[in-house]
């Protein structure tokens, strides 16, 4: 009988990293009831979609490369992506977007480099860039709050129609971007601004931050690359905020509640394969990723940075640990000794 080749981690690992998985996607839940009170229906039939193409496309390429398909979709890596993915586009997203997205993110992004663990990008980013470059229209329009009833919204992610006039708005990130002369009191009236972010954003955000907290609560991770990115964002917003200017690029409290930044800080940077190694390296790749999500918002041409600044410093994560390493254990002791005994 032919026994199939299962690389490391082996049962006891692949249960670790069930296990972890399985807290990461409860640690989602808050974000995910914040969305669906916010937008109904439209985050869970992303949800649904994104895992079904998620699952299909891992057991595809596993088939292709004649892995054994069970053992490695059960470790819930390619479910998590998907989870991911699917928070970070609109709301009934055509079904097409969520399909490139999550097919990206799987083959592109993952398998292609030989699976989980070897992955230099972060998957879910790798998705939703190739979709942002690629439809920036789609990707930047999101419903309006409690707006989208279900039959509208099946049509437009079927393709039938598009969402009705006034159903849809840009987000506060992309109305302070493309901002040429209302101050900020006078953009605080538009319908796309809350109370400090974006309408609706800022309970997600917060949402993602309670779901953040229990991650680092079960110590899944450490709170070095998390803290780092949301103290170097909020820094730099406060040394280039301009009061309530025109020219203004927003307040700390803005940025922090705006867009992808908890689900940022918490479910992606936090990525122990793409990331930094060491406490010193994720605090200086937490504070890149920070910096690189402000230069984005402000200066760059995209509304939100964060998955551009991830990617970024996912290509320096090896220098970044190379000038990071820790000293190895008993070194300085033993070379000492070595010394004496000469």
């Amino acid at each position: 009988m032919a026994l199939p080749r299962i690389t490391s981690p082996h049962t006891k690992g692949s249960n670790r990293t069930q296990r972890v998985m399985l807290l990461v996607l409860a640690a989602t839940l808050p974000g995910v009831l914040a969305l669906i009170w916010l937008y109904g229906a439209g985050t869970l039939i992303n949800l649904i979609w994104a895992t079904v193409v998620a699952l299909g496309c891992e057991a595809l390429v596993l088939k292709l490369r004649q892995r054994p398909v069970q053992f490695f979709l059960r470790d819930g890596s390619a479910l998590v992506t998907a989870v991911l993915l699917a928070l970070a586009l609109p709301p009934y997203s055509p079904w097409w977007l969520t399909l490139i997205a999550t097919g990206s993110a799987i083959v592109f992004g993952k398998q292609l480099y030989g699976g989980l663990g070897q992955n230099p990008f972060n998957p879910a980013m790798i998705g939703y860039v190739v979709v942002l470059v690629s439809f920036p229209i789609e990707m930047t329009t999101w419903p309006i709050p409690h707006s989208v009833g279900l039959v509208d919204g099946l049509q437009h992610i079927l393709g039938i129609a598009s969402l009705p006039d006034g159903w849809s708005q840009a987000t506060a990130l992309d109305v302070l971007k493309v901002n040429k002369s209302l101050t900020i009191d006078e953009l605080w009236a538009s319908p796309a601004f809350g109370h400090f972010g974006g309408i609706g954003s800022e309970v997600v955000n917060l949402a993602f931050l309670a779901g953040g907290l229990f991650l680092l609560h079960k110590r899944l991770f450490s709170w070095h690359a998390p803290v780092s990115m949301l103290a170097a964002l909020a820094l730099m917003s406060l040394l280039f905020w301009n009061g309530s200017g025109s020219d203004s690029h927003g307040s700390p409290l803005f940025h922090l509640l705006s867009g992808a930044t908890m689900l940022g800080a918490f479910f992606i940077v936090t990525d122990p394969v793409s990331g930094a190694t060491s406490n010193q390296g994720r605090l200086i790749f937490g504070a890149g990723v920070g910096i690189l999500v402000y230069v984005i918002r402000a200066w760059g041409g995209y509304p939100d940075g964060v998955a551009f600044a991830v990617l970024l410093m996912n290509l320096c994560a090896p220098t970044i640990d190379y000038y990071t390493r820790p000293r190895t254990y008993g070194h300085r002791k033993a070379e000492r000794g070595f010394k004496l005994g000469e």
